[in-house]
């Protein structure tokens, strides 16, 4: 089976996305709706300037966009089925084991 460098390449940008809990919870958090970031750093318990550093990540990965709204810039989503494949993933990785954990889970790594 060939598998494509574009393929590669797709999923290693998704999981260096997921690789930090702060952008896990924000996808988390963007599933259920888009937000504004200053709504989004107070629901998360961070910084302005840390959740716009992660932000910027999850854009560069192409997970997240920008909306406009008025004066205001709102997040979401890139594509709403991230929202099931963050679902999916989630229930398959608790379904296979749920007494593991990832060794470089300490490791901290941005697109």
């Amino acid at each position: 089976m060939l598998i494509a460098a574009t393929d590669i390449e797709i999923l290693t940008r998704f999981g260096r996305a997921l690789a930090d809990p702060i952008r896990c919870r924000i996808l988390l958090a963007l599933r259920e709706a888009p937000a504004y970031p200053a709504d989004l750093a107070d629901a998360l318990d961070i910084s302005r300037t840390r959740l716009s550093n992660h932000l910027a990540c999850l854009r560069d990965c192409g997970l997240v966009v920008t909306v406009p709204d008025g004066r205001r810039t709102r997040y979401e989503l890139a594509d709403e089925r991230l929202g099931h494949v963050l679902d999916d993933l989630r229930t398959a990785v608790v379904a296979v084991e749920t007494d593991r954990t990832c060794p470089d889970a300490d490791k901290r790594a941005c697109c």
